[in-house]
């Protein structure tokens, strides 16, 4: 059976952008508007149709994208997420009128969305990047379109995602990372919808649909539509089936891997929006404001007036000249044939055919399904026609004609800059290219908008605005800020396979004006060498009773202790101490008596006896020398890295004020801007934290921002500070086997996630897989978002690896692990 019309939804006023099944009720409807609401339609009990049921008003711009979040033992209802041109993304529940959370970051209006397991969002932007959001946490930015990331979607396994894009490219990533682009639309990528774990469609401006393979090569690509195509879906068969919309008016059902089986041309300017309901129903959102749903179930098709009344709409819609296929050209009325031409069959589905009526010009398209022609509408604008004759005052701009070429300055004596616009083009689009291309900031947009409407209110097609008043000259107008200046970096130590801070080698002095280094004796990381952190458990801590057995045979988690950095070499702290004190100035500087008292304090904290208690009133000194300036600060960092394994010292260091003082201080040290030494050293801070309980309660309420700093330097070339950092990731994992968090598990699987697909270095590899393991321990959800996230791709990869040889067996136990059900 064909599709035809079962439900109209009428409420929004302007436009329906976005259009998405609900998760409550069964078969509910959530649309999403550029009049700024959201609204839930519930379907009748017992009758064809649906009645609002909830109205989400918070955006103070339009709303283009929504999409919802399934039920969890928090939210039963789900969760609805809208996305708008104030680039804000609103998280909402049907139980309440005020969002839940409120997602800021992007910088440019949030036009796709999609969810997936565990609260998982991507979000796609004018910004030209995409957003992994868990919770109310950004966990990631992904990087590397040059124009708006006009989509998003999700692959059913191995964690990948992707994005289509104005710049023509769609591209997988997996782990923040961007595994492969796909190449082959000649305009902008407008939608995508996955058919399988292997497959999945585009949709383009260029008119076309491809569907690709996951490995990169294009399938198929298929041709219909004679304008843009917004949007996508896939429909729920296990036969390839997929719907598709766009600016030409028309839903398009296309069956399997063949041709289109049915066009069906809707009243309305754009199309903006598909989705498919679980009962096979196709729902749509348009620019006349109403969403319709379409059905191929006989029990669902509306009644026979209500049929009627939308075969009269679209048949009374006006088509612009311009649009009607591109068959008018300079054909005259009295070359067009009469009705009679209506008496013979099409050649294909959608096939269109212009005939004369009278003074009118029709158009007509061919319905393969019920072998007739529809009237689609009336050509307006057309040579030949009374009172919409064709004009010839269009104004060229780059070889193309428009209705309105408008002269815009931005401010009073700057050069005038070309807006362009055709009154059959979309407002919103024209305005966005021509900031685009001018590169002006997308904040105008709405400002641009409205001049549009204005300067175009009542005009028809061939008419000329009188005058117009520029946009941002005028009253109340913008004037664009400069760009912010940026700092220039610090010179920064190179990375390199011996650690110079703590090994048997000295430290590598900063960077002076001159650059030179020096480095005494050889140094073997005792982190990465011989002494490197083992399976062998040592820690002080004892595996909870029901985890012993599993200990036994599996010696690499659930890891109960955490690791710390204990090795110093005093000599080489104390001489550069010294060094750095002598060359500042003498109000930085120690006195004699701080320097001595410091030096006191780092022989009594470089005891591997942390049951001893450290002179703390000596702690003042130390708290100077870490007011020093980035390139003479490591050596205090340092002596800090040893004192807060006591307890004594992290009581006083990580308590209420200091301790989030602490906190930002090592956060400030691990900014790009700072020597890659302080770097290593606050991350090894930070891990030693973990040893004391007070250090503890410190990092786990800063747990967000350290993760996220640490996110940064995990592609970094020094291999020591991204062991340092996978230290830390290991140690959350450690507390987080106690402190149920999952929001806090998420963020660090996440982490490890991004770090396991690029990680080289075994150490690194070993601690973060552990951490993996010690994570997902016992806990259902964990192990599901593992997998969700692609983590055992990573795995799989990693089993393999023998040198050395722990690598490859804990990689194989997490994936058995992950395989439990």
């Amino acid at each position: 059976m064909s599709y035809k019309l079962s439900s109209v939804l009428r409420g929004h006023e302007l436009d329906v952008r976005a259009v998405c099944p609900a998760v409550f009720p069964e078969g509910g409807i959530i649309t999403a508007s550029r009049d700024r609401t959201a609204r839930l339609w519930t379907p009748n009990e017992g009758s064809v149709g649906f009645e609002e049921g909830h109205v989400l008003s918070g955006h103070n711009n339009f709303i283009s994208a929504v999409c919802t979040i399934p039920s969890t033992d928090k939210y039963q209802h789900g969760l609805v997420v809208t996305g708008g041109h104030d680039n804000v993304i609103l998280v909402w529940t049907l139980d309440s009128l005020e969002p839940v959370h409120r997602l800021e970051g992007h910088t440019g209006a949030v036009c796709s969305l999609i969810a997936g397991k565990f609260g998982t969002l991507l979000s796609g932007s004018w910004d030209n990047t995409a957003r992994v959001w868990i919770g109310s946490k950004c966990m990631m930015t992904l990087q590397g379109h040059d124009a708006a990331v006009w989509a998003v979607q999700l692959m059913p396994d191995h964690g990948l995602m992707l994005t289509g894009s104005a710049d023509k490219t769609i591209k997988m990533w997996k782990a923040g990372t961007c595994q492969m682009t796909f190449a082959g639309h000649s305009d902008c990528v407008r939608g995508l919808a996955v058919l399988s774990a292997l497959e999945f469609l585009s949709c383009s401006n260029d008119s076309t649909i491809r569907r690709w393979m996951s490995t990169g090569e294009c399938l198929q690509v298929y041709t219909g539509h004679t304008s843009f195509i917004y949007s996508i879906a896939a429909l729920a068969d296990e036969c390839g089936s997929f719907v598709s919309v766009g600016e030409d008016r028309t839903l398009r059902i296309w069956k399997g891997v063949g041709e289109c089986s049915q066009t069906i041309t809707l009243p309305a300017q754009s199309v903006w929006s598909v989705t498919c309901l679980s009962n096979g129903d196709i729902v749509t959102g348009s620019s006349d404001g109403i969403a319709r749903v379409f059905t191929a179930s006989e029990e669902r098709v509306a009644s026979e007036e209500e049929l009627k009344l939308f075969d009269a709409e679209v048949a009374s819609h006006a088509i612009p000249a311009e649009a009607a296929s591109g068959q008018l050209g300079d054909v005259k009325l009295e070359d067009l044939p009469g009705p009679e031409a209506l008496l013979r069959p099409g050649d294909r589905s959608a096939q269109t055919k212009l005939i004369r009526r009278g003074n009118l010009i029709e158009c007509h398209q061919w319905n393969t399904m019920e072998t007739r022609w529809d009237k689609v509408g009336e050509v307006v604008g057309s040579a030949g026609t009374e009172g919409a004759a064709r004009q010839t005052n269009k104004t060229m701009f780059n070889g193309k004609e428009y209705d309105f070429v408008f002269d815009v300055e931005i401010q009073e004596g700057s050069p005038r800059m070309k807006l362009p616009y055709n009154l059959n083009d979309d407002p919103w689009m024209a305005a966005h290219e021509f900031l685009e291309r001018n590169d002006l900031s997308q904040m105008f947009l709405d400002q641009v908008v409205d001049f549009i409407l204005k300067n175009t209110k009542g005009v028809t097609i061939g008419q000329q605005a009188s005058s117009a008043a520029d946009p941002f000259t005028g009253a109340g107008r913008y004037i664009p800020p400069t760009a912010p200046s940026h700092p220039a970096s610090d010179v920064t130590m190179g990375g390199g396979s011996v650690d110079p801070f703590t090994g048997g080698g000295s430290y590598r002095p900063s960077y002076t004006g001159t650059s030179q280094q020096t480095n005494v004796g050889g140094g073997v990381d005792p982190f990465t060498g011989s002494s490197s952190y083992r399976s062998e458990q040592t820690g002080s801590q004892a595996s909870p009773p029901n985890e012993s057995s599993t200990v036994a045979h599996n010696p690499y988690f659930p890891k109960t202790s955490c690791v710390s950095f204990d090795s110093a070499n005093i000599n080489a702290i104390a001489g550069k101490l010294k060094e750095f004190n002598g060359s500042l100035e003498e109000e930085q500087r120690l006195a004699e008596d701080e320097l001595q008292n410091l030096l006191e304090f780092l022989n009594d904290v470089a005891s591997a006896d942390k049951s001893s208690s450290p002179k703390v009133e000596q702690m003042s000194s130390l708290v100077k020398a870490l007011k020093w300036p980035p390139n003479q600060l490591f050596p205090a960092l340092d002596i800090l890295r040893l004192a807060v394994r006591f307890p004594s010292v992290a009581n006083i260091c990580c308590s209420g004020s200091e301790g989030d003082n602490l906190t930002a201080h090592l956060l400030a040290c691990t900014r790009d801007d700072n020597p890659q030494s302080n770097v290593l050293l606050s991350f090894r801070i930070f891990s030693n934290l973990f040893m004391s309980y007070d250090g503890s309660a410190l990092v786990l309420r800063h747990r967000e921002k350290i993760v996220e700093h640490s996110l940064s330097w995990r592609k970094c070339s020094n291999k020591n500070i991204r062991i340092s950092l996978c230290t830390v990731l290991l140690n959350f994992s450690v507390l987080l086997r106690k402190h149920h968090d999952f929001e806090a598990k998420t963020q660090c699987l996440s982490a490890l996630a991004g770090i396991l697909e690029n990680e080289t270095d075994s150490e690194a590899r070993f601690r973060s897989v552990v951490a993996v393991g010690t994570l997902i321990w016992g806990d259902s959800d964990a192990q599901a978002l593992a997998q969700s996230l692609g983590i055992e791709s990573s795995l799989e990869s990693l089993s393999s690896v023998t040198d050395p040889p722990k690598v490859g067996d804990c990689a194989s136990k997490v994936l058995s692990a992950l395989a439990m059900d």
